[in-house]
């Protein structure tokens, strides 16, 4: 039976892969408990999989594939899988346990893979495939196929495999551009032709998967599309290896504001999307950009007189969409200073946090803090908080208490109290150019760590003179690069817990990553 969904013809099928592709972005360094937190958000957002992890590459990726799998409803969970039968095995035992479980394997047909990364020939390939694809299919009936790095590929040989993978029983075929190369034109050619080539696949739903070296993601993806594909793998703001993937806003909301050019729609629920845009970026350390299409803080800004005259007058005078739609109108005001537990518990259901016990007793307290000084508590408010709070994970090193002394006539000194995992405190102390390179300065000096400072970003949760403060800093040590924010209505605190965090997950994970390091490396720069 087709995989192709013969009811809605012009539904188009939303593969989100901000969890595995876009997890191997650089710096990323996501925990069990915070792909759970993207993924049940991804669930409410109406994507219809999740690609959760890369299950074969470490025993953490394992871990949080196999729990997303327990414990998200709703979306098809999907583990990616090499066409190697340890690999299949593996996907299949992390997501067994899903409603509806989905494995996804790969292998080469370009002949530059096939010669210089996998040192094999085309027959190995084909026979690669057709053993991959049938091992797969006797652990479950939905099962994906790529020819990674297709659109490279010489189209008669890339049909030839993917015909091979629909006799085996493959429900979805993807056609990945894996390093950005292709353009519409062109990407809509092959898959004219490959249906040419292969009758077969169009019994299959057809997939695209296209990176952004070019900036052409989402224009390929579409291309793709209206070329017959009914599954467009995308990630939210777009991150993933090297210059991201399509972006999953962007792509949704084009389909949304054009029906009335192509007729094909989503499941999409897009007043989702800015949550979900915030929530990566905050839980990944990556900023978005103020420009970025649909979820930036510009997408509905007017800065012309004109365009501003325009819109006061009739917003479709120079928007093609409403902010309303992506769910950027979400900073109404939600709690005053005095409102209690119950009030904030409710609150927080409403944006889609359940949270109950110490977490909420932790969310009660810092929601008091930020009450006691900004004059309004908003619900972007409540979500940093929230959010800042989840992170706070047990067997971590904590900032306990900090203090920074300035001037213009002394130099900066920062002193800190750290918690490490173990229990022990520790305390330290230092100057800087300012007072938060002294406090960054004092933090090393209190845990005995070495790292380098890569990058800082300060922002602020909402607009106004006592707005949140939310800081991203980006580490680099011998055990890797990676990420940690920090949310504060003091800027200094906020620095100083994002440094605190970012540190841990280097120091926390380093004995982790060393022993993972020789098969996760290997294993990921190989993914399509």
């Amino acid at each position: 039976m087709s995989t192709q969904d013969s009811t809605d013809a012009n539904r188009v099928h939303i593969f989100d892969t901000t969890l595995r592709d876009g997890e191997q972005s650089p710096g990323i360094s996501l925990n069990a408990a915070e792909k759970i937190e993207i993924a049940q958000q991804l669930a409410r957002l109406g994507v219809d999989v999740i690609e959760a992890g890369f299950p074969i590459a470490s025993p953490g990726d394992f871990e949080a594939v196999q729990k997303i799998a327990r414990e998200v409803e709703g979306p098809t969970i999907c583990g990616l899988a090499r066409a190697q039968a340890p690999d299949i095995d593996a996907a299949w035992n992390a997501i067994k346990d899903s409603e509806q479980p989905r494995i996804h394997t790969f292998i080469s047909t370009s002949d530059i893979h096939i010669q210089h990364q996998m040192r094999n020939s085309r027959e190995d390939v084909k026979k690669g495939a057709r053993a991959a694809v049938a091992q797969a299919k006797s652990y479950c009936e939905d099962v994906e196929f790529s020819p990674m790095d297709a659109t490279r590929s010489e189209v008669e040989f890339t049909a030839e495999v993917c015909a091979i993978a629909v006799e085996e029983g493959a429900t979805v075929v993807n056609i990945p551009d894996t390093v950005g190369y292709t353009t519409p034109a062109e990407y809509a050619k092959f898959f004219e032709d490959l249906y040419r080539f292969a009758p077969s696949l169009k019994d299959v739903r057809l997939s695209v998967h296209c990176h952004d070296d070019l900036g052409m993601a989402v224009a390929n993806s579409y291309a793709g599309v209206l070329a017959g594909a009914r599954q467009v793998e995308c990630a939210i703001n777009g991150i993933g290896e090297r210059a991201g993937n399509c972006s999953l806003e962007e792509i949704a909301m084009l389909i949304k504001v054009r029906e009335d050019v192509h007729g094909l729609h989503t499941n999409i629920n897009t007043r989702e999307l800015a949550r979900a845009s915030r929530m990566v970026s905050r839980l990944t350390g990556y900023v978005v950009q103020p420009n970025k299409a649909v979820v930036g803080r510009n997408a509905f800004a007017h800065e012309s007189g004109i365009h501003q005259d325009g819109v006061l007058k009739e917003r479709e005078t120079f928007e093609i969409m409403d902010a309303t739609e992506v769910g950027l109108d979400s900073n109404q005001l939600v709690l005053g200073k005095h409102s209690g537990r119950h009030a904030l518990k409710d609150a927080l259901e409403q944006l889609g946090f359940v949270v109950d016990g110490e977490a909420l007793n932790q969310a009660f307290k810092r929601f008091k803090d930020v009450a006691d000084k900004k004059k309004q508590v908003t619900a972007l408010d409540l979500e940093a908080i929230v959010s800042d709070e989840m992170r706070e994970r047990p067997q971590s090193h904590e900032l306990e208490w900090f203090e920074a002394e300035a001037g213009s006539e002394r130099k900066p000194v920062g002193r800190v109290r750290i918690k490490h995992p173990s229990g022990e405190v520790t305390s330290g102390e230092s100057t800087g150019d300012g007072p938060v390179e002294a406090v960054f300065a004092a933090i090393l000096a209190a845990t005995g760590a070495e790292a380098e400072l890569r990058e800082y970003h300060v922002g602020a949760v909402t607009g106004g003179e006592d707005a949140l403060g939310q800081v991203t800093v980006v580490l680099k040590n011998e055990n890797g690069t990676t990420s940690g924010q920090g949310v504060s209505t003091d800027i200094i605190e906020a620095s100083a817990r994002a440094y605190v965090r970012a540190l841990g997950n280097l120091l926390d994970g380093s004995a982790i990553r060393q022993a993972e390091e020789a098969t996760s490396e290997a294993v990921k720069e190989n993914a399509p």
